[in-house]
């Protein structure tokens, strides 16, 4: 199945069926190894039996995130709900450190009194095979279904899994070296699983807490994501691409650079082809916030330049009291600021010198200053001015 075609609803559900079939499993896990470690005198059993009930815990845990990360967005929560999964991813990664934890303290204790264990029956070791056996099966269809819906909260939760299976390999070592007299062996596997299992709680929660802290995505994905930015015919650069993640999808911010002349209208017509190009051969990606610069500096140094209204009035206070703010044409450049005035047929028209050099005491703190004036009349022949009204308008 596509992952593209996978939608919220669809991986909402297919959660769902994954942690109840995890729920079924671990509850007959921990029933079975608590009663056959107590009567078989099997504290590792038992304790083993503990932690498949943290495993119940941990997948209620993702029951109640995954309720809430299906949720739409809404007005507090514009960009979704998605994050619920990487607290949920969070919150197991600790729970595999404390469950490492846990079996590196069991061994210890088990070490410093190998002579009080006490005996244990066979079918403790029969019940840890079969423990170990429906940890891994579950575990690899879990992973198998994560790595499907690109769901970290399902994959960590599969590793937790893959967890406890270690530990049931612990004690199934631990029961057998105790019925051949090697009681030492368990202790020490302990301690190496133990380490294993708080390695993987760790990278979980560390690269849960590097999208919490919005960690950008890796270098590869954000180069192929470029290449389709720059391919975007009308993109003349991109001087800055951010990206952060939410949980299986991504946000990027980009800041492209079209042609100084064009009309507003044209380069919003480029950023929205920016956008659905991006979403279009990037399935991973949620949203493209597209920001327009004319030139790589033109934007910053348009802050400090007059503005529309403000020239307007001083271009009538120049001689030009027939101007309409819509008979201008601004373009805030890298070099300065370039304006386009076009007057009413007839008259006049004023020294465009003149009128530059008092626009330029006008707005002397003006960075960059005022570049160029450019007069300009309407053609007396009105007719050549007509709209051609659409079919629509007719």
């Amino acid at each position: 199945m596509n992952t593209s075609s996978i939608d919220t609803e669809q991986r909402s559900a297919a959660a769902r069926h994954v942690t109840w079939v995890s729920i079924f499993v671990n509850l007959v896990l921990t029933v079975m190894q608590i009663v056959v470690g107590v009567l078989a005198h099997a504290q590792s059993l038992v304790a083993d039996g503990f932690h498949s009930l943290a495993d119940l815990v941990a997948d209620f845990m993702v029951l109640v995130a995954n309720k809430h990360s299906s949720s739409p967005a809404d007005e507090n929560h514009p960009y979704g709900h998605e994050r619920f999964e990487t607290l949920a991813a969070l919150a197991l990664g600790l729970v595999l450190v404390a469950t490492g934890g846990g079996i590196l303290y069991t061994a210890i204790e088990r070490l410093q009194h190998l002579d009080t264990l006490p005996p244990v029956a066979s079918i403790a070791l029969w019940t840890a095979f079969a423990t170990l056996a429906g940890k891994e099966l579950l575990f690899r269809y879990m992973l198998r279904v994560g790595e499907r819906l690109r769901s970290p909260m399902l994959v960590a939760n599969a590793w937790h899994a893959r967890a406890d299976a270690a530990s049931s390999l612990v004690v199934a070592a631990g029961i057998a070296g105790s019925l051949m007299g090697w009681r030492f062996l368990d202790p020490i596997a302990a301690i190496i699983v133990g380490l294993m299992v708080m390695r993987m709680g760790w990278r979980f929660s560390r690269d849960a807490l590097a999208e919490l802290i919005d960690t950008g995505i890796p270098a590869a994905e954000r180069d192929a994501v470029l290449t389709t930015i720059l391919a975007t015919p009308g993109v003349l650069a991109c001087h800055s691409l951010r990206s952060r993640r939410m949980a299986h999808k991504v946000l990027i911010d980009a800041r492209v650079q079209v042609a100084p002349r064009i009309s507003v209208s044209e380069g919003h017509q480029i950023a929205e082809a920016v956008h659905d190009r991006v979403l279009d051969a990037h399935i991973d990606v949620l949203d493209v916030m597209v920001h327009i610069d004319v030139e790589t500096e033109g934007v910053r140094s348009a802050r400090q330049q007059p503005t529309r209204t403000a020239i307007a009035a001083a271009l009538r206070a120049s001689g030009l009291p027939e101007l309409n703010e819509a008979t201008l044409t601004l373009h805030y450049l890298n070099h300065g600021l370039e304006i386009i005035v076009l007057l009413p047929a007839g008259g006049t028209l004023p020294d465009p010198a003149a009128v530059l050099e008092q626009l330029r005491q006008r707005f002397s703190d003006a960075k960059p200053p005022i570049a160029r004036l450019s007069l300009e009349q309407a053609v007396p022949d009105q007719t050549m001015h007509q709209q051609i009204p659409s079919p629509a308008e007719n």
